[in-house]
């Protein structure tokens, strides 16, 4: 209500200001029925009689001054109350658009939000962790392959090698039984020779 009052006061000082500023029309202009306030303030002035310092104004006159200036009010305050009217829906319509801003600003970040990150595991996490962390997997498992590789042609080396003294030891042992085999009938042969001759000498 006060900022009904003060914008109702400017704008009246401001429209006696205009008035007073303007050009005053010729005197066959003015009228107290017709014109600006200033006009027909302005008539008045001129049309009163004068009595030393004073003016002579009839009541007619004044009254209808008066009735003009209220009605002046009344249209001023009217516009005013349309004006704080259109300022009111203007301030709830600027309301309105701040909440829907604020409320697009934080749709646009969740999307932005959702847009740079990814569900991984039950894990919201944003695209460049999610490929730290992908990579990181590929990396790790890329080091056990190489590990198992390397595992693999050092354990095929050891057992290539162990195949190969396997089969020289057989090889060895294969001679050896020959050896022993021939050395045992040998020995057979000159057993069985040494009964004969005793067959023979009995």
């Amino acid at each position: 209500m006060t900022l009904l009052k003060s914008l109702t006061l400017t704008l009246f000082t401001g429209l006696l200001s205009i008035s007073m500023n303007a050009q005053s029309d010729p005197e066959d202009k003015l009228s107290l029925n017709d014109g600006s306030l200033d006009n027909q303030f302005e008539y008045v002035i001129q049309k009163s009689n004068n009595y030393q310092d004073y003016k002579v104004v009839k009541k007619s006159w004044l009254y209808a001054l008066k009735s003009h200036t209220l009605d002046s009010l009344k249209a001023v305050h009217k516009e005013l109350s349309e004006t704080q009217i259109n300022v009111d829906q203007q301030a709830n319509e600027i309301g309105t658009l701040k909440s829907n801003l604020s409320e697009t600003q934080n749709t646009l970040d969740l999307t932005n939000k959702e847009k740079d990150s990814m569900q991984f595991l039950g894990l919201q996490l944003s695209k460049q962790s999610y490929n730290t962390f992908i990579w990181s997997v590929i990396g790790g498992l890329l080091v056990c392959l190489l590990f198992f590789i390397y595992k693999f042609k050092n354990s095929n080396t050891v057992t290539k090698e162990a195949k190969r003294m396997l089969a020289e030891i057989e090889e060895e042992f294969e001679e050896h039984r020959q050896t022993a085999l021939k050395r045992e009938q040998k020995v057979r042969r000159q057993l069985q020779d040494e009964l004969n001759k005793q067959k023979a000498s009995v």
